[in-house]
């Protein structure tokens, strides 16, 4: 393989001018050194964004500051770095563009969007030229005719193949979908001479199937979801039929490795598997591909060098915090092209120096932040806006290891929602119990990632700080068994313990904070001796085991046969999250209002708010047992107030994170 040293004898200086005028590129990456003077040969850059999250600016709008660690103002610079270096390039993006930020809740729900309206995140994406995208699962969150409506002012095409009109045919090439399910780009590019060669390539899209549970409200009777690879299969030899010299899959679907089933969320490791698909651009997860520490272990994965089952593939990882670079050096074969070599990263905005303070690898785009301009003021302006008072400090740095203010006030609503909308109803005489977990627990989200709102007045951007995602209400009617169970698949966010040892490490990381559901209403402890009953897809894995203890209803225990409502989001009561035995079946209840709709509602009818924890669970003690867990350092002033657990410092952790010991 040529490489650069291969030019030891030449300077840089007189190479870069003989190969300029060579081939009209500017760039040393090795494969246009390899390709050079070779009119069979071209480097192709293909660039990803995925997961935005409507965030543009470098903002965040839940703690109304700037952040360097986050919007595409930031990514385009990257975008026009890797342009100017590469005479060939190509830039998409994987879906979740929509729903995320205060912005987004904005356009829907305050400004709203009309045929012919730009969406934001639309206008930014039409200044930096993209030329394909597809869908991702929030795209569905406001309703198909706000998502139609935005994507109508794409200025690039926008590719699905597995979401239908209607109910499945008989064959996914007989399906009527919503998208195109590729779009076939032809491009004009320059060879290893400097010459013109016409290139085509093919761009197929993939959504989860799981919007049908995740948006049944949307969705239900507008569209149906075919298993990704089913799909792929489908149709990528039809695009290969219509010339398709590569085919590039744009799958909203992350990394799994435990084997292909059927309609799998996250699929693109079986994906690759499909002949004919050349790279996949992944997303989905919010995580980082390729990289050091996320998908290590996976048969079939390279998480070095970037492959999945040998082919190149990339995960940006979200709100802009990355760009998704495939490199790939070409070769003419016969009338179309093939790979022949690539190289695979993720190119982050931003790193932590040796302090872990967050240092900014790149300025915003003017162009980027001047298409939104209006928008961003408009926004502020919205979030900023008072709907009542707290007594006292809502934040969620210890919400994943005791009874905690953020997931107290949100369960607290829901409860005072869904009794008055049952009280005249065949359920009127049911218990209410309310299910509600910590959205913003650091985590991958990183150590400001929290919930932070000091007492005084409440503003809409700390009830969506509260509530990060516009799920719809929903009540769902179950026993005192199956409330136990939904706990027991709670208590999977924590690692077993074994009695008597220190500082063991407490946090289950591959748990997400999101399916931590406390339930309020009734009392109980979680035995941490005991393993997991579950695992993270609801999969008895210890079925013997109890981690719930004390389960108490009304101060008696729980009667396995006792029938509760129990209020949540159409997430959960949809199945999302996999809790056994939660799911559409048991929907009694399902409310026209968002969480966040009522969360402000009910300040706004209580005025005044008292957020306290009312302790209704903790651990089991265990004699002579510690245990450590990382949160925010801001936490730090509020460990000795936190009810039900003792808590003490424990020095610095990794990444910006403070690291805290809880006694047993």
């Amino acid at each position: 393989m040529s490489s650069l040293i291969d030019l030891h004898p030449m300077s840089r200086r007189a190479f870069l001018g003989g190969f300029a005028a060579a081939t009209a590129l500017i760039t040393l990456h090795p494969f246009a050194v390899r390709a050079n003077g070779n009119a069979a040969q071209a480097h192709l850059r293909l660039m990803e964004t995925t997961d935005i999250h409507v965030n543009v600016m470098p903002y965040d709008y839940y703690a109304d500051k700037p952040n360097d660690t986050m919007g595409i103002a930031r990514t385009a610079s990257i975008i026009d770095r890797i342009r100017a270096e590469a005479g060939n390039s190509m830039l998409v993006d994987n879906g979740d563009l929509l729903q995320g930020n205060p912005m987004g809740d904005y356009m829907a729900y305050k400004k709203g969007m009309k045929a012919g309206d730009l969406h934001p995140v639309i206008k930014a994406m039409n200044v930096l030229g993209y030329d394909c995208g597809t869908l991702g699962n929030h795209e569905f969150n406001y309703g198909l005719d706000f998502m139609f409506n935005t994507l109508g002012g794409a200025n690039f095409p926008i590719v699905c193949a597995n979401l239908t009109k209607g109910q499945l045919a008989a064959s996914p090439k007989d399906d009527a979908l919503h998208f195109k399910p590729y779009v076939i780009v032809e491009k004009m590019i320059k060879d290893g001479t400097g010459g013109q060669a016409p290139i085509k390539v093919g761009f197929i899209g993939f959504v989860p199937p799981q919007i049908m549970l995740w948006d049944a409200k949307n969705l239900e009777g507008k569209g149906q979801t075919r298993d990704i690879v089913e799909a792929a299969r489908a149709w990528v030899p039809v695009m290969k039929e219509e010339g398709a010299d590569l085919v590039i899959a744009l799958s909203h679907s992350g990394i799994d490795g435990k084997g292909l089933s059927e309609r799998m969320e996250n699929a693109s490791l079986y994906l690759a598997e499909v002949e004919g698909i050349d790279a996949i651009f992944t997303g989905h997860q919010h995580l980082v591909f390729p990289g050091p520490k996320d998908f290590v272990g996976i048969e079939g994965v390279d998480p070095v060098k970037g492959t999945l089952l040998g082919k190149p593939a990339v995960m940006a990882g979200f709100w802009g915090s990355h760009m998704g670079l495939i490199d790939l050096l070409i070769e003419k074969e016969g009338k179309g092209w093939r790979i022949v070599d690539f190289t695979c990263e993720a190119r982050p905005i931003y790193h932590r120096d040796e302090n872990r303070k967050v240092i900014a690898d790149v300025t915003d785009k003017a162009e980027v932040v001047a298409s939104v301009t209006e928008e961003h003021a408009a926004t502020l302006d919205y979030v900023r806006t008072p709907v009542g008072k707290t007594s006292a400090p809502l934040y969620s740095y210890f919400a994943l290891v005791a009874d905690d203010p953020s997931v107290q006030i949100v369960s607290n609503a829901q409860t005072w929602y869904i009794k008055d909308m049952l009280k005249d109803g065949p359920y009127k005489d049911l218990p209410v119990l309310s299910a509600a977990a910590p959205f913003k627990a650091g985590g991958r989200g990183g150590a400001d990632y929290f919930t932070d709102v000091a007492a005084g007045d409440i503003a809409i951007k700390n009830v969506a700080d509260l509530y990060l995602y516009p799920n719809t209400m929903q009540a769902v009617a179950i026993t005192g068994e199956q409330v136990r169970n939904w706990l027991e698949m709670s208590a999977g966010m924590f690692n077993q313990l074994k009695p008597g040892e220190k500082d063991q490490p407490l946090i289950n990381s591959a748990f997400p904070s999101y399916n931590y559901d406390v339930i309020d209403g009734v009392t109980y402890q979680i035995d941490l001796s005991q393993p997991a009953k579950f695992d993270k897809d609801g999969k008895a894995v210890h079925p013997e085991a109890n981690r719930i203890v004390n389960l108490m209803f009304d101060g008696k225990p729980i009667d396995p046969a006792q029938k509760f409502v129990v209020a949540t989001n159409n997430y959960r009561a949809g199945g999302g999250g996999k809790f056994p035995e939660i799911a559409a079946d048991k929907v009694v209840f399902v409310a026209p209002d968002t969480n966040r709709d009522v969360i402000v509602r009910y300040i706004i009818d209580k005025g005044e708010i008292n957020p306290s924890a009312d302790g209704n669970w903790s651990f089991a003690p265990m004699a002579g047992t510690t245990a450590i867990f990382e949160s925010g350092p801001k936490g730090r002033q509020y460990a000795a107030a936190v009810k039900g657990a003792k808590i003490e410092e424990a020095g610095d952790g990794a990444e910006g994170f403070a690291r805290f010991r809880l006694l047993l």
